[in-house]
């Protein structure tokens, strides 16, 4: 399973950048998994920054990136690739980006099925992608 983030680069505040992540090497079930982005700044944590997940309705974004940021996905045969819209890119959005699936999910006894979330133990990462970006 190889996951491979690119797109990162060195930028000028209110730039955009569009990152991609290709996932390969087993076929990803797209109806039980969930696929995230990631980033870490130096000296900080790493933080979740969106999830396209297929137990939920809605792309989640982290707060500070919600309306400058979109996640995308596309399938072709067997590959998919998520994007990473980045747009009026701050500062502040610098660092490494990483993505991430779960394909194992999580139990949910209130539901009785398996739910797929970006929030606890992603099963596979990718090596990440340098954002950086000049004020």
């Amino acid at each position: 399973v190889q996951l491979q983030a690119s797109g990162g680069g060195l930028v000028q505040t209110g730039s955009s950048l569009r990152l991609s992540c290709v996932v390969s090497g087993f076929t990803l079930d797209l109806d039980r998994s969930a696929i995230g982005w990631f980033r870490q700044a130096p000296g900080k944590e790493r933080e979740g920054v969106s999830c396209l997940s297929s137990t939920s309705s809605e792309t989640y974004y982290a707060e500070s990136v919600k309306g400058r940021f979109t996640m995308s996905r596309d399938v072709a045969g067997s590959t998919v690739t998520a994007f990473l819209q980045m747009n009026g890119l701050k500062p502040e959005d610098a660092g490494v980006y990483y993505c991430a699936v779960d394909t194992s999910g999580t139990w949910s006894s209130v539901s009785g099925s398996y739910y797929y979330t970006c929030r606890y133990g992603m099963d596979y990462w990718g090596k990440g992608t340098l954002v950086t970006v000049s004020s």
